[in-house]
């Protein structure tokens, strides 16, 4: 099942993305999931087309861990070696955006990268999760976009400031229950060029061992967020940019760029 936010114009809603989501989405519809997607969803009766309404962030989360050097080829072109345990961070609920919506660099932020990755949603209350239990309480997966502020992460010496601006945590485009995390290709394009492409396979940390990390540390929530890292490839965006990013089996999450403040 896909499920994802919509905004139509009857408001917002949970739907469940049904049909043929290729040639855009022409005849795909959305169908309207009564409260929330948690559980077993209950349908309202109403759908709408899907190229009628616009998909906005899949899940609304009250936290977003992050996972920090988790292909070796990224952490080596970073100018470091992967470390032995997973390293974590957080960025702020208010970073999250959906499909389409601007990234915003800061006016006094150079260079911004953008970073690919698969990225697991919650679908429980969890703690102190086994690995081998870890896909109990995930609900799907999606795509998001962990942008990232290298002149103030190299400042600040730790993250925060530079992952947490509001926009830089583009998500979607939908959140994919059925796909298998263990071995998708991902892409990232930036107006059209190739610049990240590598497997899920190659992460250093796997989805279970990052659950029985994170929720070692921490209550996980329903619609918690948990990003996986990102592979080699990263690099600035700019003012007037596309990004794409492809997850095989989930689909593909864009969004433009502008420059916050340009007058």
């Amino acid at each position: 099942m896909r499920l994802g936010r919509i905004a139509s114009p009857d408001g917002v809603a949970f739907v469940s993305i049904e049909g043929d989501v290729a040639n855009g989405a022409l005849e795909a519809r959305a169908r309207e999931i009564a409260e929330h997607p948690f559980g077993t969803p209950t349908f309202t009766g109403r759908s709408w087309p899907l190229a009628d309404v616009r998909l906005l962030a899949p899940i609304l989360a009250s936290k977003v861990v992050c996972m920090g050097k988790n292909y070796a080829a990224h952490a080596a072109e970073m100018g470091g070696v992967a470390p032995e345990d997973p390293v974590i961070f957080l960025k702020p609920n208010t970073a999250i955006i959906g499909p389409n919506v601007p990234i915003q660099l800061p006016a006094d932020a150079h260079p911004v990268h953008h970073e690919g990755e698969l990225a697991a949603v919650i679908g429980k209350p969890c703690k102190d999760v086994p690995a081998s239990k870890a896909a109990e309480n995930i609900l799907g997966y999606t795509i998001a976009n962990d942008v990232s502020a290298r002149d103030q992460q190299k400042k600040d010496g730790q993250w925060m400031r530079a992952k947490g601006h509001d926009t830089f945590c583009p998500v979607g485009p939908w959140i994919d229950t059925d796909v298998n995390p263990f071995d998708l290709d991902l892409r990232t394009e930036v107006n059209g060029e190739l610049r990240q492409h590598s497997r899920t396979s190659l992460m250093i940390h796997d989805i279970g061992a990052i659950i029985e990390w994170v929720s070692a540390v921490m209550t996980l929530l329903p619609g918690d967020l948990i990003l996986t890292g990102t592979p080699e490839g990263v690099g600035p965006i700019e003012d007037g940019d596309t990004v794409s990013i492809t997850v095989e089996g989930i689909g593909t999450l864009t969004n433009p760029v502008v420059r916050k403040g340009k007058s």
